[in-house]
């Protein structure tokens, strides 16, 4: 290929339409479990977590529901993934062979979020959340402030955890922060340093985002051997947790997330009909089973 700015133009134009192509076609996961919320500053405060009240008679005034305040904020981070090609190869018409990488840099762009999300998730044993406890915990402080009881979202055990997650609320068990989409540019032009001292055209892509913690009430973890009584038993204590007001959060395990690992013992719990022993499996479909690749 003539190296010249208007061929340039049509292979900046190839790469960017490859990128494209790979974020638009690829298959996150991370939307399932995440609430997207955007972002227009550098750190994002989130001091209304835990803040979850319940409607009463109105009888009298208005009762303020004032609840315990908390200063948990998400900062966001800039990424990016670049790729350098040799002036010579664009020359000698090579750049096709390019293409697919610049097409994979963008369906590792439309994924990154997915590996940040489940990060984030898998590290929840030692992470803390808005309430400053970790977030797969044992003791989250539930109540008024001067009356508060401990609460546990982890069952115990030392296995390959799994998780129970309700995803049908508004606000999902994880927060994804994003602060500005992924995009694509090109360092081609001939009295580029990068062209003119190295020999060499860049394209890099970036973005910039994070991710945090929701609601821990929405979570709930075990590391206990996957079977229909340790799912029964998580299942029912993920159920019962209430709110700082002791009413219900009427919380939903509508989804049993496992790594491929546990795939078989999931799909035995929720969708065989009888148990081992014979028994009928009553715990049959009472969760959706999502095998998550991520949470290896």
């Amino acid at each position: 290929m003539i190296i010249n700015q208007s061929n340039l133009a049509i292979l900046n134009q190839a790469f960017s339409a490859a990128f494209k192509n790979g974020l638009t076609n690829a298959a996150p996961m991370w939307s399932q479990c995440a609430t997207l919320v955007p972002s227009t500053t550098a750190e994002q405060k989130y001091g209304w977590l835990g803040k979850i009240t319940k409607f009463r008679e109105w009888i009298g005034d208005r009762q303020h529901q004032n609840l315990v305040q908390h200063d948990y904020a998400i900062k966001n981070k800039t990424w990016e993934d670049t790729i350098e090609v040799s002036r010579d190869e664009i020359d000698d018409d090579q750049y096709g062979v390019y293409s697919p990488v610049a097409e994979q840099i963008g369906q590792d762009a439309a994924l990154h979020p997915d590996e940040l999300v489940f990060g984030l998730l898998k590290a929840g044993f030692t992470t803390a959340c808005y309430d400053g406890q970790y977030f797969f915990d044992t003791d989250h402080p539930v109540g008024a402030p001067g009356s508060q009881t401990s609460v546990s979202n982890f069952q115990g055990g030392t296995g390959t955890p799994w998780f129970l997650l309700d995803t049908t609320k508004v606000l999902k068990p994880v927060i994804y922060q994003k602060r500005r989409e992924y995009t694509i540019t090109a360092k081609t032009n001939l009295t580029d340093d990068n062209v003119f001292t190295q020999n060499k055209f860049v394209w890099g892509a970036d973005g910039r985002g994070n991710v945090g913690f929701g609601l821990w009430q929405l979570a709930y973890a075990s590391k206990e051997t996957l079977d229909v009584t340790a799912f029964a038993a998580a299942r029912a204590a993920h159920q019962s947790i209430v709110g700082d007001n002791g009413k219900p959060l009427v919380i939903r395990s509508a989804e049993l997330w496992v790594p491929p690992s546990l795939e078989k013992a999931a799909l035995e719990v929720i969708q065989a009909d009888r148990l081992a022993n014979g028994a009928t499996n009553v715990m049959r479909g009472t969760s959706k089973v999502v095998v998550c690749p991520w949470l290896i």
